[in-house]
C-alpha cells in the first residue's frame, strides 16, 4: 500500500470553537428567555440577551477550567437539563473540549426515564436550568453517580449542594488548553425517546459532529452562511438539535435560540424581528405558524417575512398540505428532512432538481412533500424481509436501512438493542419507504405502523397527511384495528378545527377524490380533542393502540 502524503488533522470540537472565535467573532448568539410570568395572560415573559461568539468562546474556555477544577476529565459524562439559551450552547463546546462527554437529556421525559437514562450513562455533573429545579429532588434521590450541580439562571434561594452557573466559572481564565483529543472519542451522547421499553443511548463521536456540520452547511442541504440568521425550534436536548449549535458557528451563521417560548405568535415576530433566514422545527410548530400567518394575512396586517428563504421540517413526516399552503399563501419554501437520533440526525433533505423548476405548481409540491435525497456520504438501500436488495422505483415499498460516518453503528451498553438494528454494517431505521430514480425517498410508515389487510399493506402515514389536507381537520392519526375478516382495518382518530364538523361520507369523498382506493379508506373515525405526542412532537401511536384496543368494527364491511 502506498501511503499519502496527507497532513492526519483531527476532526474536533475545539476546531469548530478556535475557527468561530478568529473569523466570526462579531456573529451573534441571541436568546429569549422568561423572565417572568405575565399576570394578566399567565404566559412567560419573555427577555432578550444577546453574545457575540467571541464572547461564547471566551465563556466556553472559562468553563472548561470549571470543569476540569470539579474534576472532569477524559470520558466523564456531563448531563445538561436545558432548553435552548446561550450557556446550553457554551456546554455543547466546554464538554467536548476538555474530552468529556456532553449528555443532552429530554426534559420532556417522564422522571422514571430519565433517572434511568441518567444511571445508564454514569452522569457525573448535571447542568440543570431553574425552570427545572422542582423536578431535581425525585430525580437526584434515585442517581447516585451525580456528584455536581450546577444551576442555570436566577433563584430566590439555591438549593444546598447546588452551585449557580456565574459562580461556578467566575475569574476563571478565558484561554485553556485543550488536551489530546482523539476525533473517534466520545463528544456527545442522546437517548431516543423510549415509545417503547427503555430509551436507547446513541454516542456521537467529535469526527461525526464535524463531518455531520460540514455536509449540513453545504448548499445541497442547508446551504447556510456567515450571511445567514437560523432559528432552529427543535430542542437542543433532541438530537444536538439537529446539528444546528455545530453547523452555524462553524460557518458564522447568526444563531436566535428560544428557549420554552415557542407560541406561534411569538415565534412569528421573532423570525420577523430578527430577520431569520432559515428555520427549523417538526410540523407541529409549522401547522401553528401557518394559522398564524394566515390569521395575521387576513386581519390585514401580515408579518414581514422576506428574509425568510427556508423553513426545514423534519421529525415526523410533513403534508403536503402544509408545504403547499406556505408556497401559495406566503411564498415561504418547506424543505423536508428525515433523520433519527441514530443518524446525527441528517439523512435526507429535499431541495429540488434543476428540471423540477419547469414543473406545474401542483407537480412540484407533489417532489416537496418526499423526504427528500441522501446527504453527502450518507447511503440509502431498501430491503424485503429477507434482506434481498429491492429496486429504486419510487413504488416498491422496502425495510429501510442507512450507513455513513455520522450514522450509529451500535447502541451505547444495550446489544441486544445493537443485535436488533445492524445489518452487515447498515442500520435498519424500523421505516418502510421507497426510493425513486432519482434517488428521492419516502417515509411510508415505521414498520410497526403500517396496516395490512386482507394480505395488501396500507400506509398510515400516506392517510395521515391527506387527511390533514382537509379544511376541517387540524390533526389526523391512522392506526390499525384487529378486523375478523380482513386482520386489520384502518382506524381515523381525528381532531376538528374549532367551529366545523365533518362526517365519514365527506373524508371517503375527499380521499378517494385524491386518488386512495375504497378499500384503503378507513372503515370508522373517531374524533378526539387532542391526539397524544410524544417528546418531540409525533404522533404517539402506542398510546392511540392502547385507547381504542378493545375497538369494535364492522364485520361487514366489503374491500373487493
Amino acid at each position: 500500500m502506498l501511503e499519502s502524503t496527507m497532513m492526519d488533522v483531527p476532526l474536533t470540537i475545539p476546531t469548530i470553537l478556535d475557527r468561530m472565535k478568529l473569523l466570526f467573532s462579531g456573529s451573534k448568539v441571541i436568546s429569549y428567555l422568561p423572565v417572568g410570568i405575565d399576570p394578566e395572560t399567565k404566559q412567560p415573559i419573555p427577555g432578550r440577551f444577546e453574545e457575540t461568539y467571541g464572547q461564547l468562546s471566551d465563556r466556553a474556555h472559562q468553563l472548561m477550567h470549571a470543569l476540569t477544577d470539579a474534576g472532569v476529565k477524559s470520558g466523564t459524562r456531563v448531563a445538561t437539563f436545558a432548553t435552548n439559551h446561550y450557556r446550553h450552547l457554551e456546554l455543547y463546546y466546554a464538554i467536548p473540549s476538555v474530552g468529556a462527554v456532553a449528555h443532552m437529556v429530554n426534559i420532556r421525559l417522564p422522571d422514571e426515564q430519565i433517572v434511568y437514562i441518567i444511571n445508564h450513562a454514569g452522569d457525573e455533573v448535571l447542568f440543570v436550568d431553574n425552570v427545572f429545579l422542582p423536578r431535581l429532588p425525585a430525580i437526584l434521590a434515585q442517581c447516585p453517580t451525580l456528584k455536581h450541580v450546577i444551576v442555570m439562571g436566577a433563584v430566590p434561594q439555591l438549593p444546598s449542594g447546588m452551585t449557580d452557573f456565574e459562580t461556578f466559572i467566575a475569574g476563571k481564565p478565558t484561554q485553556f488548553t485543550y488536551p489530546e483529543i482523539d476525533e473517534r472519542q466520545a463528544a456527545g451522547m442522546c437517548y431516543t425517546s423510549g415509545t417503547t421499553g427503555h430509551p436507547k443511548g446513541v454516542v456521537y463521536s467529535h469526527r461525526a459532529y464535524v463531518l455531520h456540520s460540514l455536509v449540513s452547511a453545504s448548499s445541497e442541504m442547508m446551504a447556510v452562511t456567515e450571511r445567514d440568521t437560523v432559528l432552529p425550534i427543535v430542542p437542543m436536548f433532541h438530537v444536538s438539535a439537529w446539528g444546528y449549535p455545530f453547523t452555524c458557528p462553524f460557518v458564522g451563521a447568526n444563531l436566535v435560540l428560544t428557549s420554552v417560548l415557542t407560541a406561534p405568535a411569538f415565534i412569528a415576530r421573532v423570525l420577523q424581528d430578527e430577520g431569520v433566514t432559515h428555520t427549523a422545527g417538526v410540523p407541529t410548530i409549522w401547522f401553528g405558524l401557518l394559522e398564524e400567518l394566515d390569521r395575521a394575512k387576513a386581519a390585514g396586517s401580515p408579518y414581514k417575512l422576506q428574509k425568510l428563504r427556508s423553513l426545514l421540517v423534519g421529525g415526523s413526516a410533513a403534508p403536503r398540505s402544509l408545504i403547499e399552503g406556505y408556497g401559495e399563501r406566503h411564498g415561504l419554501r418547506v424543505a423536508h428532512a428525515w433523520g433519527m437520533t441514530e443518524t446525527t440526525p441528517l439523512g435526507t433533505l429535499n431541495n429540488l432538481k434543476p428540471e423540477h423548476d419547469a414543473l406545474e405548481p401542483a407537480a412540484r409540491y407533489d417532489v416537496m412533500a418526499l423526504t427528500g435525497r441522501p446527504a453527502m456520504l450518507v447511503q440509502l438501500k431498501l430491503v424485503d424481509e429477507h434482506d434481498g436488495l429491492l429496486p429504486h422505483d419510487g413504488r416498491t415499498p422496502g425495510r429501510l436501512l442507512v450507513r455513513g460516518p455520522w450514522v450509529t453503528g451500535s447502541y451505547y451498553d444495550n446489544p441486544e438493542a445493537t443485535a436488533a438494528s445492524q445489518q452487515n454494517g447498515w442500520f435498519d431505521t424500523g421505516d418502510i419507504a421507497t426510493i425513486n430514480t432519482d434517488g428521492y425517498m419516502m417515509i411510508q410508515d415505521r414498520a410497526k405502523d403500517l396496516i395490512k389487510s386482507g394480505g395488501e399493506w396500507i400506509s398510515s402515514v400516506d392517510l395521515e397527511n391527506t387527511l390533514m389536507g382537509h379544511p376541517k381537520l387540524k390533526e389526523a392519526a391512522v392506526i390499525a384495528i384487529a378486523h375478523p375478516k380482513w386482520d386489520e382495518r384502518p382506524l381515523g382518530v381525528l381532531v376538528v378545527r374549532d367551529g366545523f364538523e365533518v362526517t365519514k361520507p365527506e373524508l371517503d369523498t375527499f380521499l378517494l377524490e385524491r386518488g386512495f382506493a375504497k378499500w384503503q379508506l378507513p372503515d370508522a373515525y373517531e374524533f378526539v380533542a387532542e391526539i397524544p405526542k410524544t417528546t418531540v412532537g409525533k404522533f404517539l401511536k402506542r398510546a392511540l393502540r392502547d385507547q381504542f384496543k378493545d375497538y369494535k368494527l364492522e364485520t361487514s364491511v366489503t374491500l373487493e
